[in-house]
């Protein structure tokens, strides 16, 4: 259930272990789920969205650090594209599955993960630097602090090499169930605690239930961006998404979700691009 603007907010220390025994439990439906179909990926299958290697471009041979990589699908699908990955998550249980798939597609010379809060990835990463630092979707809903959070981006990279970002689209949030009204406010600062017996894919009931989450405008992201030192090269909004999140989105050719013909449109994902100059 969700609380009302700043219900249920945790101390700092609180919503980061929440967050993580959440993530832990996760873990445990999501490898079991058909939705991530871990064998379809030992089988060799791509989590990556279609636009995703033509906006990001050749990562052969490139280093690349995918901050809250979860389980490591995305992580791994760029390497079998020839990038050298680094995957960060504060879930042991998803390292732990990552590291497995890693071997199980014979990519562990090409891949390495690590546990780590994000805040910490500097610490745990021992300073080094990366030509590319990916960030997936529904990954900045967790984090409190952009601010924070672009720093770290900032310092992870080479000079010249950039941060790739796909995430949903904060104003995709606002509808209600039946994806025709505004039901909730974009401004929203403080956390917000949710209590659900269920992750988002199929599988059982979890046991650790309690989550917090942050609303973040595109405006934050941007300005965060660029206070950290780089330059947004690209800011793509688009009006397909993953999976079927409103009854009234109709499946396209290319098995994402849009909006039909006469209904008003929203941007249901963005991508976005920023380079760390020299």
């Amino acid at each position: 259930m969700r609380g009302g603007a700043g219900a249920g907010y945790l101390r700092p220390v609180d919503w980061l272990k929440v967050n993580r025994d959440n993530w832990d439990d996760r873990t445990r439906v999501h490898a079991a789920s058909d939705f991530y179909d871990l064998a379809g990926f030992r089988a060799g299958a791509c989590t990556l969205r279609p636009f995703e290697p033509a906006e990001v471009g050749d990562v052969t041979g490139r280093t690349l650090l995918h901050l809250q990589c979860h389980m490591g699908q995305d992580t791994l699908s760029w390497a079998r594209r020839g990038a050298r990955v680094t995957g960060l998550d504060f879930s042991a249980p998803a390292v732990g599955t990552a590291r497995s798939l890693a071997e199980d597609t014979g990519l562990a010379d090409r891949a390495r993960f690590v546990v780590s809060d994000v805040h910490a990835a500097r610490e745990a990463l021992a300073g080094e630097r990366f030509d590319v630092v990916y960030t997936g979707v529904g990954a900045l809903v967790w984090l409190p602090d952009l601010v924070r959070w672009a720093r770290v981006v900032a310092d992870s990279l080479v000079d010249g090499g950039f941060l790739y970002l796909v995430e949903f689209h904060p104003l995709a949030d606002l509808l209600g169930d039946d994806g025709r009204t505004l039901q909730d406010d974009y401004f929203r600062a403080d956390g917000e605690t949710y209590d659900h017996p269920h992750t988002y894919t199929d599988g059982p009931e979890l046991t650790r239930t309690r989550s917090v989450q942050w609303q973040h405008g595109l405006g934050d992201v941007v300005t965060a961006l660029a206070g950290a030192g780089l330059r947004v090269d690209f800011l793509r909004e688009r009006e397909t998404t993953l999976f079927r999140r409103y009854p009234v989105l109709e499946r396209t050719g290319t098995g994402e979700y849009r909006f039909p013909p006469g209904h008003p449109r929203l941007p249901m994902l963005y991508s976005l691009r920023a380079t760390r100059s020299g």
